[in-house]
């Protein structure tokens, strides 16, 4: 059996596309030739792939096993690329990168650096929740990614801390807390809480400690923008919890903030799959982290 690496991509771009049409226009084919490629490796399988069902693409169980073995060939097809381009030295390459969006702002400084130090790698940066980006890393999909800790998966998944931001709680003004030094978890029951998406690590977070200590929060909107939470939190929608350095940037806005009891912190970390050695992009990152958080 001969499978190209090329028809691996394909059948994964419509897997992500869930649509034949967009598929050939992300890979530049003509929809026919798509057609008759996922044809072809049907064929060489012995097996149906892909079900067209109202306009989407649904995959078969043959389907599933494929997606998992196919992302998991090209992972270390790139792997294989990146150590080949770099025997040298690390002047080239690309570096598959995961980033949590309320994470984007935080690590400037760092893709900064790295930029400066490697001018010739590109950076392709893929935006997910903490969760997103460990399943895209066991996927093989990324070759490591920025999150919040703890991780889900963490007896297969490596970590380098990088630094924490105590988290406080984000209020309207004249709400009834607003009179209290400090918040705790009991003192939420009452009152509506927005929360983030389920795949963020914060969310994980909030939910873990909040249901520890016995509290049972009232949620009544989830979002994964946090610009987004505080207006929904300053239009006394809701109460919520945010990272310091995002509470920083909404000075302008009529919210209060106020820390919790007992002190939370947002732990920001670097992480990678435990059992596969880092490509030299990924491998130059983490050391350049480390330099600059000692």
């Amino acid at each position: 059996m001969n499978i190209p690496i090329k028809t691996l991509q394909i059948f994964l771009t419509i897997v992500e596309t869930k649509n034949f049409t967009r598929a050939a226009q992300k890979c530049f084919m003509t929809q026919p030739t798509l057609t008759k490629t996922i044809q072809r490796l049907e064929s060489n399988m012995g097996e149906q792939l892909l079900i067209r069902n109202n306009q989407t693409v649904e995959l078969t169980q043959a389907g599933q096993l494929f997606e998992q073995s196919a992302r998991e060939i090209l992972g270390h097809w790139h792997r294989l690329q990146e150590d080949m381009s770099n025997l040298s030295g690390l002047k080239s390459g690309r570096l598959r990168l995961g980033v949590c969006p309320m994470m984007s702002s935080l690590i400037i400084s760092l893709l900064t650096a790295y930029r400066q130090q490697y001018p010739g790698v590109e950076i392709q940066m893929y935006e997910y929740g903490g969760f997103g980006c460990e399943q895209a890393l066991l996927n093989n999909s990324l070759d490591i990614a920025f999150t919040a800790l703890p991780t889900t998966h963490n007896t297969e998944l490596a970590n380098q801390p990088l630094t924490r931001y105590p988290l406080l709680a984000c209020l309207p003004e004249g709400h009834l807390l607003t009179d209290k030094a400090e918040i705790r978890w009991q003192d939420f029951e009452s009152h509506p809480f927005i929360l983030y998406n389920e795949d963020f690590s914060l969310a994980k977070l909030i939910n873990h400690l909040s249901r520890k200590v016995g509290v049972q929060l009232n949620i009544a909107f989830r979002t994964g923008q946090w610009d987004f939470l505080a207006a929904m939190v300053e239009a006394n929608l809701g109460v919520a919890i945010l990272p310091e350095p995002i509470c920083q940037r909404l000075t302008s806005s009529k919210l209060v903030f106020k820390p919790m009891q007992p002190a939370m912190t947002w732990d920001l970390a670097l992480i990678w799959r435990e059992n596969l050695p880092l490509t030299p992009p990924a491998r130059a990152l983490l050391t350049l982290s480390r330099n600059c958080h000692q």
